[in-house]
């Protein structure tokens, strides 16, 4: 493997001159620049990525933890940070809590002792004592998709509410009226905002959102799947039932199919966080789309700007519904004129 050395003999300059190049020091003169470009070409060279690091203090490396690596939001929100790192010159560790706090604290524990320059977390629920005190510590820290009460850092997120309103006002034309939610973890943010966004876009319309319409998952679809289940057993069940996240709405669409009922002919199903598998499924899931590409873009440019010193400000952008046909929208209903 060539060395620095090697790359100041080939090119006939100081090995000085060599590290002033690989780190765009401008003080070098463009015929040396291009001959110590082309030795590094010529001989492979890949500079000491940790060396370089103690010299400098920065890695150029950033840490995403994120809640679930399963669900597909989640999924296609760290292929947009770490394209929009990469485009920015750096690299991307990422850590899978799977929704549990301890497993959190071990990746956000294990990422700063790499000596990452920057970190996005994406909160599991459940109490986080490292959080508080690494933001504390001078960590540069972003939290994207949800956020920790109390926690001083800039916070990348989507507002649902008025697209949930806007999902309201679409049931109620359809003619529904008995709405129920599968909500989130209370422990979340966007688990507690989503259900006091329904509950309030109900409300406008004079409708209640009874507790035997509330059921609580923790974002998994194995918690959508019971939930429905016993919104099902229900004397009066729930005309259309809406999941706060896309795993629940799959199980809660396992749940519908075991019953022997079908979407939406018996049931409607409506869903937060559009994945593109709803547009494939029998019928295609009407649901609320987050704009993910520019929640991982605005993350990643959040987190450098606050290494480099600067100082963003926190970001909220909306979501939106996408309307389909999973909750009677092509079907004749009787009731659409009430």
């Amino acid at each position: 493997m060539a060395s620095i050395k090697d790359v100041a003999a080939e090119a006939g300059v100081s090995v000085a001159t060599v590290s002033r190049v690989l780190n765009s020091h401008p003080s070098v003169s463009a015929d040396a620049r291009a001959r110590v470009l082309a030795a590094v070409d010529v001989l492979g060279y890949r500079p000491n990525a940790v060396a370089r690091s103690l010299r400098t203090d920065q890695t150029r490396t950033l840490g995403l933890v994120i809640s679930d690596v399963l669900n597909p939001y989640f999924t296609e929100l760290a292929r947009f940070v770490e394209e929009e790192a990469r485009a920015l010159g750096y690299s991307v560790i990422i850590g899978n809590a799977d929704e549990r706090p301890d497993l959190q604290e071990h990746h956000v524990r294990t990422l700063l002792d790499r000596r990452i320059d920057g970190l996005l977390v994406s909160p599991a629920y459940g109490s986080s004592p490292l959080m508080p005190g690494s933001a504390g510590s001078g960590t540069p820290m972003v939290f994207v998709d949800r956020w920790i009460q109390g926690v001083d850092v800039p916070v990348v997120r989507a507002d649902g509410r008025d697209a949930i309103r806007d999902l309201v006002a679409h049931l109620y034309r359809l003619g529904h009226r008995r709405l129920a939610i599968i909500a989130g973890p209370a422990a979340t943010t966007t688990g507690n905002e989503r259900v006091e966004a329904f509950r309030e876009a109900l409300r406008a319309y004079g409708l209640a959102l009874p507790d035997a319409y509330i059921g609580q998952g923790d974002f998994q679809a194995d918690s959508g799947r019971c939930v429905t289940e016993r919104f099902l057993a229900l004397p009066e069940p729930p005309e259309v039932v809406f999941a706060a996240d896309n795993l629940m709405a799959l199980g809660a669409l396992d749940a519908i199919r075991a019953g022997g009922l079908r979407v939406p002919r018996d049931i409607g199903l409506a869903a937060f966080d559009d994945i593109p598998w709803f547009l494939h499924t029998d019928p295609p899931i009407t649901a609320i789309a987050q704009p993910t590409g520019e929640l991982g873009r605005a993350a990643v440019r959040a987190l450098v700007d606050l290494i480099e010193g600067r100082s963003p400000r926190s970001v909220t952008l909306p979501a939106r519904l996408v309307v389909r046909s999973s909750c009677g929208e092509h079907a004749s209903n009787p009731r659409s004129n009430l």
